[in-house]
């Protein structure tokens, strides 16, 4: 009997150590067997990533469309291996006729992709032929890249812009969104090494962090906004507008640099025939400008802990919803800064451009104008800026697991959107927008784990896991660990990763560190099964001063949720209840709430975790 007992023991043991653990990919354990990462979620005593020192010239020929340019990298191979090959991505040969795509194009969107012109390594000349390139390509090297090495790349390079824009391209014929428009080193890590996935157009995007120097070529009369600091504005702007745009950058108020009749007299830039643009930023993971030669060009800044961020606007004049942006920007920077995710705005400055996109870029964003609904305009704004913070300041990687980030920038829009528009019209439409097309349709690509890499699900699937399912997650964790404690934590899992590149399992341990609990049982709800958010209203029964209630957790979903109690003399009263019902079963779960009333009905309401049968949310008491 003493041996039958010691061994149930240790199965029940077992079981216990099993069902902390979640599932991790073979390529991931391998992570922390070689030490780059570790189970206490900060980076592993031999965690290394390589990066790069970019030197660009880049020219925009407006009449031709074409973008040409030469660059120098000085790369840093900081892995322990030797690399025989060199993968290089271009995200802008998604425009050849021949490339995989996630969906139908125009034909204003095709284009002939990149032209190598020329190609070295380590002063070694190689001769490229860029026809049949993708989105990201491998060059085999006739000497490898010695481990704890820097090797010089050089690249002379051309590509046309497309007619129709959307994250890049022209937007009108003299306004053009230049986003990866230079052949760029892949990301080359520990748990993938070289990252070779194509790129599709529906999933985003996995950099290194690296430093930058830009000099744009542009013609006479066109404006650059580009990421990073400006270093010229002395040699490109004529005094009046150079004026302006320095008084910008101490100013509170908006300041109109250049309106649309100055824009088009052509008296805003130096009168040469080109002029030369120059820019810098360090350690980010992308690099865009945009120019134009009549888009309205809006300044301010906004004083934020440490420093003053400039915030900018370029658009096309008597567009409404634009000519309020530079004041919606410097608010978000600040409110992002002291509130959620509560970490300075990282950067110097902030730009926005209308275009057609929707789209976040280190310091840029690509948006649609949507002049006849303000909220919704300012909510596009606002998700696309909190994107600085994931991928940006988190080197998330985007291709595949898109839920790293767009799950938080969708949570940071809802919780502005709370102090922007009041928390009922935040809550209605994250309800609308957000989450009614997930919960109300039953189609199997709905209800995919989260954990499923963003390669491998597309249209609903795609959305839902990036977005929606993700977002929640986010929420009801902050809901479970309360304000307080949930930011603490979060910021535990920035601090670990940021300027890195962390895996969803960093998240999950450097959040199980941070809050000091395991939250193992909660990630394993949310991320690596097939739920859904549907609880169920079984039995209840009154007694003299308690109410009990059965519920049975249909979908599976550990959520918040309120329960009404309504009364039979008319007054009703609200209990909310945490995620912490759900820790120790998941399936079911018994209320005891004590009342010194008469219940009428009972009612189940999760607020912005819809339920799928809302109808059994409702129990009559007889």
């Amino acid at each position: 009997m003493k041996k039958f007992l010691i061994g149930l023991l240790m199965i029940v043991s077992l079981l216990k150590i099993s069902a902390q653990e979640l599932y991790m990919p073979r390529n991931i354990k391998k992570t922390y067997e070689n030490g780059t990462r570790d189970a206490s979620g900060a980076p592993g005593k031999n965690y290394w990533q390589n990066r790069g020192v970019y030197n660009v010239d880049v020219k925009v020929d407006a009449n031709t469309k074409i973008i040409s340019g030469k660059e120098t990298i000085l790369y840093f191979n900081n892995s322990p291996y030797d690399l025989p090959e060199l993968a290089i991505r271009f995200v802008n040969n998604l425009h050849k006729p021949q490339a995989p795509r996630s969906g139908f194009v125009s034909k204003d969107f095709l284009s002939s992709g990149l032209e190598i012109k020329s190609f070295s390594v380590n002063g070694e000349k190689y001769h490229i032929n860029s026809d049949d390139w993708g989105t990201v390509e491998k060059v085999k090297l006739n000497s490898a890249l010695k481990s704890k090495s820097k090797s010089e790349i050089k690249i002379e390079w051309e590509y046309p812009l497309s007619v129709q824009s959307g994250r890049e391209g022209q937007i009108d014929p003299e306004t053009f969104f230049v986003a990866y428009s230079y052949p760029r080193i892949s990301v080359y890590d520990d748990y993938n090494g070289w990252d070779i996935l194509p790129h599709s157009d529906r999933q985003e995007f996995y950099n290194d962090f690296n430093d930058y120097t830009f000099a744009i070529t542009a013609p006479r009369n066109y404006v650059v906004w580009a990421t990073g600091d400006f270093l010229n504005p002395e040699d490109v702007l004529q005094s009046t507008y150079l004026k302006r745009y320095k008084a910008s950058l101490k100013s509170d108020k908006v300041i109109h640099v250049a309106n649309e009749h100055e824009m088009k007299s052509g008296n805003v830039t130096k009168q040469n025939k080109w002029n030369v643009w120059k820019f810098k930023a360090n350690h980010i993971s992308d690099f865009c400008f945009a120019l134009s030669n009549h888009y309205v060009w809006d300044a301010a800044s906004v004083q934020l802990k440490t420093k003053r961020a400039s915030v900018q606007a370029g658009y096309k004049a008597g567009t409404k919803d634009y000519e309020q942006y530079v004041g919606w920007m410097q608010y978000n920077l600040d409110w992002f800064s002291k509130n959620w995710p509560g970490v300075e705005y990282p950067y110097n400055v902030m730009t926005a451009i209308q275009g057609y996109a929707d789209m976040e870029y280190p310091m840029m964003i690509n948006d649609t104008s949507i002049p006849d609904d303000f909220k919704d305009a300012r909510l596009t704004a606002d998700h696309e800026i909190a994107h600085t913070y994931f991928p940006f300041y988190m080197g998330i990687n985007e291709t595949r697991y898109a839920f790293m980030d767009e799950g938080w920038a969708t949570t940071l829009e809802y919780l502005i959107g709370i102090d922007e528009n009041g928390e009922a019209a935040a809550k209605e439409f994250y309800r609308n927008f957000r989450v009614k097309k997930w919960i109300n349709d039953p189609s199997a690509e709905q209800d995919q784990p989260i954990i499923t890499m963003s390669t491998q699900v597309s249209g609903a699937g795609y959305s839902n896991n990036s977005y929606v399912k993700a977002s929640l997650s986010y929420l009801a964790l902050k809901d479970y660990l309360g304000d307080e404690l949930f930011k603490k934590t979060l910021h535990h899992y920035m601090d670990n990763w940021n300027g890195k590149h962390p895996t969803p399992w960093d998240y999950f341990n450097s959040m199980n560190k941070g809050s000091g609990k395991n939250l193992n049982w909660f990630f394993n709800n949310w991320f690596f099964t097939n739920s859904y958010i549907d609880l169920k209203i079984t039995d209840v029964a009154q007694t003299d001063d308690l109410i009990i209630a059965n519920v049975d957790n249909i979908g599976g979903f550990a959520i918040p949720f309120d329960v009404i109690l309504n009364y039979e003399d008319g007054t009703a009263e609200k209990l909310h209840f945490s995620p912490s019902l759900w820790e120790k079963d998941q399936k079911q779960i018994m209320l005891t709430i004590p009342t010194r009333k008469k219940v009428k009905s009972i009612v189940l309401d999760g607020g912005i975790f819809m339920d799928y049968t809302p109808k059994d949310n409702t129990k009559i008491i007889p």
